[in-house]
């Protein structure tokens, strides 16, 4: 063990703050869960501009902020480089852990679908670029000699094109000195109303010795079969194929995975959609036409129906009462997309409900206004463009054989499903449970259930919102992962 290691590692068991460097930091969910686990935030690095300035919008006072909110593009930034630019002094001895997750559009088998129809070569995603972004993370903790390091990413990052990233970080990590595994987690087992597969990486100096490496389920949920047919697609290059029946050697030997925490049906049951967003206020404007086409800015605060906090959830209470981020009176970030087309559909849809059903529905309500017109006397017949354009005003564009997918109302008793990225373009993954609203997600919900608190502060626009937090780590789930990490270092006395 380094000296360097070890002065890191006495000042934190002498009562030190950890200091924080999250790499692809994104607006924060990383960044907001060791926070809230008692780390202090040193500096991120993050190029989106958006998400940059929500970062330091939410991480550092007024006096810092510009400091803190310039993008930041890794490939063409060397951390000494970065210490200096954020004044953080010697590089070694300037931070303890880093965090944060390489971009996963790489590993994501969606990213690779769109990579093969660019390059019309059926392994185009492994030149992709961003697929290489963990190596730029590797020479941060080079540079850095963190204590301990937090890496996350979708599950394909275990089953690249055959290939397996997490495995090679950490053979290259153990290289470096730390003791290295990597699992996988599901959000909705530890308090997020959400239902969220993620690969996470934890990686100590030798000099720390841990003895857990993840935190603990907290809730319980028994997850659908599509979460369990990603894992094992995941887990096939970490699965002895000579061995599948002898449960016992199921893995390799020399792999660093690690079988996630066992999860209880004693447990708790996991957080639903409705005990996350019940408490807030209905939106009706779209109904009534007040809602037109266009940005949509966070200038408008909307106060809560109650600010009283008794007879809403733990959960709601929790993002009103987050520590550091209270907010008791509004919200100015509830705001929806303009959807005129659909809004009945939503109506008429059941929890559960997806694009096949959607289309059924629009189907039906298509003949059902040919038939009330026919009986008006207005003949119109299939073919003609009064035909065509009555058919688009009513009826999605999409096949529904090709996006099954692409639609789904949520079901106010379960977690909600994954939040993506693409809630930047559109939302309609989440329409919401209640069929008088009539509905896609406000940015305020999608950040309910990803359990940012009411007080996060998201910069630009509602696209970029939506797309910052469909990219993010779930805050609650980085503070179950940052309190254990926390304990480890301290000897298992946090």
């Amino acid at each position: 063990m380094s000296q360097i290691t070890a002065n890191k590692i006495v000042r934190i068991r002498n009562g030190g703050r950890p200091r924080v460097l999250d790499l692809f930091a994104g607006c924060g969910g990383i960044s907001l869960g060791f926070q809230a686990a008692g780390f202090t935030i040193s500096a991120a690095v993050e190029i989106d501009p958006f998400a940059t300035a929500s970062h330091a919008l939410n991480f550092f006072d007024e006096s810092e902020f510009a400091h803190h909110s310039m993008p930041i593009d890794i490939t063409q930034t060397e951390p000494d480089m970065l210490a200096q630019m954020l004044n953080l002094g010697q590089t070694d001895s300037a931070i303890d852990i880093i965090v944060g997750g390489p971009p996963c559009q790489a590993f994501a088998r969606v990213g690779r679908a769109k990579l093969r129809e660019i390059d019309a070569h059926p392994e185009a995603y492994i030149h992709d670029p961003r697929g290489n972004l963990y190596l730029r993370y590797l020479a941060y903790v080079r540079a850095f000699k963190p204590i301990a390091l937090l890496m996350e990413n979708v599950p394909d990052m275990l089953n690249y094109g055959g290939h397996n990233i997490a495995e090679e970080v950490s053979d290259s990590l153990a290289d470096l000195g730390y003791i290295c595994h990597y699992t996988l987690l599901n959000a909705a087992h530890y308090g997020v109303p959400e239902m969220r597969e993620r690969m996470f990486l934890v990686a100590f100096a030798e000099g720390i010795n841990p003895h857990e490496f993840f935190p603990q389920p907290t809730n319980y949920h028994e997850l659908p079969r599509g979460y369990e047919g990603t894992r094992q697609v995941a887990l096939q290059t970490v699965i002895n194929s000579h061995s599948l029946e002898n449960q016992q050697n199921l893995f390799k030997e020399n792999t660093s995975f690690m079988l996630p925490p066992a999860v209880s049906a004693d447990l708790p049951p996991a957080i639903t959609a409705k005990q996350a967003l019940e408490d807030l206020p209905p939106i009706t404007d779209h109904l009534t036409e007040k809602l037109k086409r266009g940005a949509r800015r966070f200038d408008v605060m909307v106060p809560y129906q109650t600010c009283n906090l008794e007879g809403i959830s733990d959960y709601a209470t929790l993002m009103r009462t987050w520590p550091g981020h209270e907010n008791l009176e509004g919200i100015s970030d509830h705001v929806i997309r303009y959807l005129p087309r659909d809004y009945d559909i939503f109506e008429k849809m059941k929890p559960g409900d997806q694009y096949p059903e959607a289309y059924a529905i629009a189907i039906e309500m298509f003949n059902k206004k040919l038939k009330s017109l026919q009986r008006k006397g207005k003949k119109i017949s299939e073919g003609c463009e009064e035909y065509d354009q009555l058919f688009k005003k009513i009826v999605p564009p999409y096949d529904p054989e090709k996006f099954p997918n692409k639609w789904r109302k949520m079901e106010p008793d379960a977690p909600a499903r994954t939040l993506m990225a693409h809630l930047g373009k559109d939302s309609y993954s989440h329409i919401h449970y209640d069929s008088q609203q009539k509905r896609t997600i406000s940015v305020r919900e999608a950040a309910r259930l990803q359990s940012f608190p009411d007080g996060f502060k998201f910069s630009g626009t509602m696209n970029p919102a939506f797309k910052q937090i469909g990219n993010a780590v779930p805050p609650l789930l980085a503070k179950a992962l940052a309190a254990n990490m926390l304990r480890e270092i301290k000897g298992g006395n946090g």
